[in-house]
């Protein structure tokens, strides 16, 4: 099998079982597991980085400063996208949270319309209605929006249109990003040592080795999704990405027991409908691509 589609499904399999490294800390506050999240990332990181002698970017962020704001706001709504699911995790909220990735790829062909100046097709245009339809049914069948799933897919979604646009590769961008908010996190995670309420450091071991492997955690899985992400078509990527919120949602309902029935079936199955219409266009789309590429290099004449 194309090691890029190993390295893709390998990435969002660790995402789909996330929840259960994050239950495995429990009890600690969604804030401290967030702290040693950016710190041991960065660790790791580094780490990588100076096994491979990449340190080129270096240069090219001193050159444009530019990119350090763009980190900031990348780091900042990283910051949110974890802060927002550990909580959900912690707080058995899996499956709302697993609706929120699969919202994601709706909303980030709505985001390339408004911010990247792509058109809609009509199918595109389908799925997307038939997702808000979703989305508005469950606001009103709760009686508020689902608020984890949607600061969630937008987060996320804001993330990566930022990050589009930096020229920066995924592994030295990450570095930086965490590197623009580690102070915070160490300062935080300072300040609950010195209350007595962090649970780091309180003698389990295995709590310990817990927190400083959220570095791997958070980072390979991104090393392997952008090795994969290079290696195939982002039509299989995007179908693909599916796997990670399908885990997560199996392990919420089956493993912790959380909800799911009336309204929420009903709003996630318009949601599925709405993804099952777009990534059969997309697929249908890519393939007539391929054909018709084909079918213009047979019909192209080399001279005698």
């Amino acid at each position: 099998m194309n090691t890029g589609i190993l390295a893709a499904i390998g990435a969002f399999v660790l995402w789909g079982f996330l929840p259960l490294y994050l239950k495995a800390l429990d009890p600690a506050q969604a804030g401290e597991i967030l702290g040693h999240r950016v710190v041991w990332s960065l660790l790791f990181i580094l780490l990588l980085l100076a096994i491979k002698g990449r340190w080129s970017w270096i240069a090219q962020v001193q050159k444009s400063p530019r990119l350090i704001l763009v980190a900031l706001g990348c780091a900042l709504l990283l910051g949110t996208n974890w802060l927002t699911y550990i909580w959900a995790v912690t707080s058995g909220h899996i499956v709302e949270a697993s609706l929120g990735y699969f919202i994601n790829p709706l909303l980030n062909v709505l985001m390339g319309m408004l911010f990247l100046g792509e058109r809609l097709r009509r199918v595109q245009w389908l799925a997307l209605g038939i997702a808000t339809s979703g989305v508005l049914y469950m606001t009103f069948a709760y009686g508020e929006p689902p608020w984890i799933a949607l600061i969630l897919a937008f987060s996320f979604g804001l993330y990566g249109l930022i990050r589009k646009r930096s020229p920066l590769g995924s592994i030295e961008g990450l570095s930086l990003e965490t590197l623009v908010i580690i102070l915070p996190a160490l300062g935080y995670l300072l300040y609950l040592g010195s209350q007595g309420q962090a649970l780091f450091g309180q003698g389990d071991m295995r709590i310990n080795l817990l927190f400083a492997g959220t570095g791997i955690a958070t980072a390979l899985p991104l090393i392997w999704f952008a090795y994969g992400a290079q290696r195939i078509t982002l039509t299989l990527l995007g179908l693909l990405q599916y796997i990670g919120p399908s885990i997560q949602m199996v392990i919420g309902i089956w493993l912790f027991n959380e909800a799911f029935s009336g309204p929420r079936v009903l709003g996630f199955g318009l949601i599925w409908i709405a993804l099952v219409i777009y990534s059969l266009e997309s697929f249908y789309r890519h393939r007539s691509g391929i054909n018709a590429r084909k079918r213009q290099a047979q019909q192209v004449q080399v001279p005698d």
